[in-house]
């Protein structure tokens, strides 16, 4: 029986004097499969690591609730690996408990119990009249589509629906990238055809918005974000000498006067805000929004390609990165002669372990890293 039980078991072998790491092979229908286990100090296998060859893991995927159940209560690695060899040549544990149930309960929480068949008939028929061109992605369970379509500026947008087993007498829910909400009016008589043409009303009332938001995308060197969605509605602009405007467009009036604030050296900046305040007369809504901060500002935005290194430092002179945790420079020293950049946590950092600097409520006052010249930083809503 001993004999009988020894040659039914997998053939590993101990790969070291602790005998906490097996390898061989296990026989599953005429089939060898490279197996590897690994055990922790006390030997226990709830906190071993089962390391197996591509073919084994391709058996085993999508059963390894199974395989770390048995893991978790098998006294020793004997008994593990017998359960092993039982999944495998069975399809169950010595619980009784099946493989393929174990696959049944994860596809039903994977797609919800199918709907009605008039769901599918009538889902092909609306995808029909729409056009199958437009159809971008649809899942096994019909429960999620995407659809396509062009704006009248050539963009490309896409729309996923997530439909809800009683389609279409609920709304599906509507995913866009969009600057504002897209509201969809539904009834149980709306269809994929309704929604549709509510999705592309919306790109056309939006079109405005992305004209303006392309337009400074590709006239002028944007810092941040470093790549915008459709959704996004705020741009940081190099202007060159270590400057930059930050500016909130509104997408139902994206050619009004935005919000906008100027980062950078005072020296550098406080003439930009001279000019907005005393050109702000010369706006007109009638012309884009780069052509009117042109106009303001008097000045012309510098492309990326035409801005010397020397004109736009990019790294934090504390750290040496452009990127930290997802924000770039965008505190700047006031010496003309410096105007180096900084990170303002990095900058924070430094001016709290000078003895020299002092703060001032959420300012705080000290010397420059770089040339020593007094330095300030305001802090937006970091504590000390």
């Amino acid at each position: 029986m001993e004999a009988s039980l020894l040659r039914q078991c997998p053939l590993l072998l101990p790969q070291n004097r602790a005998k906490t790491v097996y390898e061989g092979f296990i026989s599953v229908q005429g089939r060898d499969f490279h197996l590897r286990i690994e055990l922790p100090e006390d030997l226990q296998m709830k906190n071993a690591r089962l390391l197996c060859s591509w073919q084994l893991k391709t058996i085993l995927n999508g059963y390894h609730q199974i395989v770390q159940q048995r893991m978790q209560h098998s006294p020793d690695l004997m008994s593990f690996l017998m359960e092993l060899k039982m999944v495998l040549e069975t399809g169950s544990d010595s619980t009784g408990i099946s493989m393929k149930e174990v696959a049944l309960k994860k596809k039903q929480e994977l797609c919800p119990p199918p709907p009605p068949p008039q769901f599918y008939s009538s889902l092909v028929e609306e995808i029909g009249i729409l056009g199958w061109d437009k159809l971008v992605f649809v899942d096994t369970c019909l429960s999620t589509i995407k659809l396509k379509a062009e704006d009248a500026s050539g963009r490309k947008h896409l729309l996923t629906l997530k439909l809800k087993a009683k389609y279409p007498a609920e709304s599906p829910d509507c995913f866009v990238d969009f600057p504002v909400p897209f509201s969809v009016s539904w009834t149980p008589q709306s269809s994929l055809i309704s929604i549709y043409g509510q999705f592309l009303a919306a790109l056309e009332s939006l079109k405005a918005f992305w004209d303006v938001m392309d337009e400074i995308d590709e006239k002028t060197w944007v810092l941040e974000p470093e790549k915008p969605t459709r959704s996004a509605t705020a741009r940081r602009i190099a202007l060159g000498n270590n400057a930059s405007i930050h500016i909130e467009v509104d997408p139902k009036h994206p050619t009004m006067l935005p919000e906008s604030c100027f980062l950078g050296a005072d020296h550098v900046v406080k003439p930009l805000g001279i000019k907005l305040s005393r050109n702000i007369h010369l706006w007109d809504p009638e012309n884009s929004l780069l052509q009117n901060l042109k106009d303001v500002l008097e000045i012309d935005f510098p492309a990326r390609t035409n801005l010397e290194k020397s004109d736009f430092s990019m790294d934090c002179g504390i750290c040496y990165s452009y990127q930290l945790d997802g924000a770039i420079p965008d505190q700047v020293c006031d010496n003309p002669q410096c105007a180096q950049p900084f990170h303002q946590i990095c900058l924070y950092e430094w001016l709290r372990g000078l003895l020299t600097s002092r703060q001032s409520f959420n300012i705080i006052f000290g010397e420059c890293p770089y040339c020593s010249k007094p330095i300030t930083l305001k802090m937006s809503g970091r504590k000390s």
